[in-house]
């Protein structure tokens, strides 16, 4: 699959230019085993990898004339602007669509923060390919982001490391595109290594591998894409964003990472109920990512069912960002013997995941199938992944 999809961006870049490209570079989706919504909040995430990734093929422009070009197999036409406009189409105002075409605002934008952090270089040529699923809440714009940002670091001399390029990617997503997303996915798709889960503190941006041991233990994991597409750029992301940040200004701390889980009772006193919920959603979650962490290297993968569980249930209750297709996923899952299952990504659609036996693969699946089909539900897309290696030159 991935052969195939860097050779589609090779042969896209040519039909685009006439020529070979200077190389080819990608970056991963991930799937986030626990930890959503804490990464804005400066709290902890465990997020890892995923085999399927987004393809970009650069070239150098030789014409002198400063401009970049962005292709991609997802959209008509290709997208053209000077490098000295993207100081002018950039940032995209708060509430704002882009003022170029969303798909190519990622690429842009990456280009848009490059410069803005002092790199520079000639007008470039890129065409993108990727086989992560978009709107799955598997960060296909990550995955973009990161092909994008390594492969002008590389042409451009910029010199910059992997978090750095993180930022960049982060940058990109919050100001180009106008999606007030953390830095979790980037830093995912940036620093992602097989059979390893990244436990990142998104205060520090200290990042420590941790050993997940799936297939070791006899598992696997599923991913149960919903079909129902989510956009983080759209109001529900950023009410839930704001709410966190009503909490901590009430709880007088500087994000909800400074609120533990013995402080929640002062907070529900001085809460409405909504801002509230979404506060324990948070704190609770931080509190399991580090429950998470301790239990996978003390016991073990098998040992992490009931957290996925947990977090599942406060994403549906508290922060209201499941959808009935969710928790359907879910819920036929784990009556198929699943170990553990949870929506992952931002919520308002996108997928679920499950920890099950190898052996369990076909009757979890058939289950989850089942269950949609019983409730009128669009077909979903179920697969397995592994935690895979990050962004990197593939030529």
């Amino acid at each position: 699959m991935t052969t195939t999809t860097a050779a589609q961006a090779t042969a896209l870049f040519t039909d685009l230019t006439g020529r070979t490209p200077d190389g080819v570079w990608s970056a991963p989706g991930r799937v986030n085993l626990i930890g959503e919504h804490t990464d804005y909040n400066d709290g902890f995430v465990l997020p890892f990898a995923i085999p399927h990734r987004t393809y970009a093929a650069v070239g150098v422009r030789d014409d002198g004339l400063g401009r970049v070009r962005v292709a991609s197999t997802f959209a008509d036409e290709p997208v053209e602007v000077a490098l000295d406009e993207l100081d002018d189409l950039f940032p995209t105002p708060s509430g704002t669509a882009p003022r170029v075409p969303e798909w190519a605002a990622y690429p842009l934008g990456v280009a848009w923060a490059l410069r803005q952090a002092g790199a520079e270089g000639r007008g470039l040529d890129i065409a993108i390919t990727s086989d992560v699923p978009v709107g799955a809440g598997l960060s296909s714009s990550a995955a973009i982001e990161g092909a994008t940002a390594s492969a002008l670091n590389d042409l451009w001399d910029a010199g910059l490391d992997r978090i750095a390029l993180a930022r960049v990617g982060r940058k990109a997503e919050n100001e180009a595109v106008g999606a007030p997303t953390g830095i979790m996915d980037q830093m995912a798709s940036m620093l992602g290594e097989p059979d390893a889960a990244i436990f990142l503190d998104c205060r520090s941006l200290d990042a420590v591998l941790v050993p997940v041991g799936i297939a070791e233990a006899g598992l696997a994991i599923l991913v149960m894409d919903t079909r129902v597409k989510h956009a983080h750029s759209t109001g529900g992301y950023g009410e839930r964003r704001a709410a966190c940040e009503r909490g901590a200004a009430i709880m007088g701390v500087p994000s909800l990472r400074d609120v533990s889980v013995d402080d929640l009772p002062r907070a529900e006193e001085l809460m409405d109920d909504v801002t509230f919920r979404r506060v324990r959603h948070v704190v609770t979650e931080n509190q399991r990512v580090l429950d998470t962490v301790r239990v996978l290297r003390e016991d073990g993968a098998r040992a992490i069912g009931d957290l996925l569980v947990a977090s599942h249930a406060s994403m549906r209750d508290d922060f209201e960002i499941s959808v009935p297709e969710l928790d359907t996923a879910v819920e036929a899952a784990l009556a198929a013997g699943a170990i553990g299952a949870r929506m992952t990504g931002g919520g308002f659609g996108g997928a679920a995941i499950a920890l099950i036996e190898q052996d369990a693969v076909q009757q979890v699946t058939d289950a989850v199938n089942a269950a949609f089909a019983a409730s009128g539900f669009t077909a979903p897309v179920i697969f397995t992944v592994t935690p895979a290696a990050g962004a990197h030159r593939d030529s």
